[in-house]
């Protein structure tokens, strides 16, 4: 991607509408996603995890440019809850976008708070299965891998999502 791309692609998702929910996850109000990021308020997320066949995790790495953990390798695909959307439908919208996967039946894990000093949120767990191809959005993924879950699957000098590490918890495939 060029920087215009970048710049562009930045500035469309500061733009979007959100739910700002409190501590307990009740509705608050619809705000722009730049006003979560700036006033540290809570949102919702999605968290999708999606194994093959095999048993195996997609791990996706998150390009230089994103806000928040830059370059980490991220568990789960998944983003931000648009405002009128239920977990459910931003889960399969963040699913077909970042990996190009759509259409698939989502396993719900439950939802979970988690609190950085980057951010706070009120996250929903789902998984799934597939074992088609897959689609990296340019703007979010510049990597991908398939891991075993249960063996030793860190790297050394790699970073993980923290959230994503937190989502996995829920996940019982």
């Amino acid at each position: 991607m060029n920087t215009s791309s970048v710049a562009a692609y930045l500035a469309a998702s500061a733009r979007e509408q959100v739910w700002h929910v409190d501590e307990h996850d009740q509705v608050l109000g619809i705000v722009p996603r730049s006003q979560i990021q700036e006033q540290r308020l809570i949102t919702r997320c999605t968290y999708i995890f999606v194994y093959n066949s095999a048993g195996l995790l997609c791990m996706h790495q998150r390009t230089a440019h994103k806000r928040l953990y830059p370059g980490f390798w991220d568990l789960a695909a998944g983003g931000v809850v648009a405002a009128g959307e239920s977990y459910q439908e931003g889960a399969e919208r963040e699913l077909e976008e970042e990996l190009g996967i759509a259409g698939v039946p989502l396993t719900p894990h439950g939802r979970f708070f988690f609190q950085s000093s980057e951010s706070k949120l009120w996250g929903g767990v789902y998984s799934c299965c597939w074992d088609g191809p897959i689609r990296m959005q340019p703007e979010e993924v510049m990597d991908l891998r398939w891991i075993d879950t249960t063996s030793s699957w860190r790297r050394e000098h790699e970073l993980y999502t923290p959230d994503s590490l937190q989502a996995l918890l829920l996940v019982t495939v």
